[in-house]
């Protein structure tokens, strides 16, 4: 059987069994995991392309949006499932991945379709990195490079939390990626052990949180895992976290129209959040089919509420959507296959 080109320990022991030069593989590694060459190109002069496997997905369908710069990637994994991961374009020049940890997720949060979906299963640390893989072999044949990597796509990283650490070693290993972990974000629904352990073992690594509410009853309605963990316990989590890190922990906070959007609603997530060392990003909702009781404030009404916070000194930053035009159809062909699939390996 081939040897991933994500294991380097295998690979030095297929050097001594096959009697490969070590430089081979050194120079094979650093063409397709620091400069993403091609496949073709990075096996040109390689003396086993049979011995080494670099890809364990299919390219199943990309998806360009018409109006700004954010590309979809649809992946089928070996056991048939679908998963996604998003190039954004940013217009400064700036490029960045989104990356799946699951297929689906079980934290089935109200407001998102990956938790609508029915479906939870992990991705093998060589699945998460053959995005990264690709993606970049995508961007490097328009002259870009991928500077963040942000575990925003489908699942619960934490969920999966052994295969993200690996993750995050071969992403930041000297012999591997090499990317630097201060460009690495993971973003969490809120488990505060994971988290304080992610920031223990990792601290260069930046942490996001998807708090979207500071009322108990607003968050476990909108976030059912919620239910587990109180918000005391997971502001604990956040100061452990902020003493092991030096970087700010990301609050994504998800803006619905009547739900978490008020002047009482503000002022209360200012008073949640003092004392720790957060940047908030207001996130605008994009309407997903099976939630139609939702829906996002509108732009005049995200500009007052991040007024608030930025009055109460609170870094703040409004964000935007991009690949709106591609998000829907992509996300039911995923769900719709996904589902599909796990209803056959049932009956099975």
């Amino acid at each position: 059987m081939p040897v991933s080109i994500f294991d380097s320990q295998n690979l030095k022991q297929l050097c001594r069994d096959q009697g490969i030069d070590p430089q081979q593989i050194r120079r094979l590694s650093n063409k397709l995991l620091k400069h993403f060459s091609s496949d073709d190109t990075a096996f040109f002069d390689f003396a086993a392309p049979e011995q080494v496997a670099c890809h364990t997905l299919e390219l199943y369908r990309q998806c360009d949006s018409q109006i700004d710069g954010a590309t979809k990637l649809l992946f089928r994994t070996t056991r048939g499932m679908l998963i996604e991961s998003v190039i954004l374009r940013i217009a400064s020049g700036r490029t960045t991945l989104c990356v799946s940890s699951q297929v689906g997720c079980g934290a089935a949060c109200e407001f998102c379709a990956t938790g609508k979906m029915g479906v939870a299963q992990n991705l093998e640390p060589e699945e998460i990195l053959d995005q990264v893989l690709q993606a970049g072999q995508l961007l490097a044949r328009e002259d870009r490079k991928i500077r963040n990597i942000v575990f925003m796509g489908m699942g619960e990283p934490f969920h999966n939390e052994e295969n993200l650490y690996q993750t995050l070693h071969a992403l930041t290993a000297a012999d591997l990626f090499h990317h630097p972990p201060t460009k690495i974000l993971v973003s969490t629904v809120g488990i505060p052990n994971a988290m304080v352990r992610c920031a223990r073992r990792y601290p260069e690594v930046n942490l996001a949180l998807s708090l979207h509410s500071v009322r108990q009853d607003v968050r476990e309605r909108l976030i059912p895992l919620a239910k587990k963990y109180s918000l005391e316990v997971l502001r604990q989590a956040l100061h452990e976290v902020n003493r092991l890190q030096t970087s700010t922990v990301m609050i994504e906070y998800l803006l619905l129209e009547g739900i978490n959007d008020s002047e009482d609603d503000a002022q209360e997530l200012i008073h949640w959040l003092v004392d720790l060392k957060v940047h908030v990003n207001l996130i605008p909702y994009n309407p997903i089919e099976d939630a139609p009781q939702l829906a996002g404030t509108q732009r005049e009404k995200r500009d007052v509420f991040a007024g608030f916070l930025k009055k109460a000194g609170l870094q703040t930053t409004v964000r935007y959507s991009l690949g709106n035009d591609i998000a829907a159809a992509c996300g039911q062909l995923v769900r719709k296959e996904n589902q599909q699939i796990a209803q056959q390996n049932s009956a099975i």
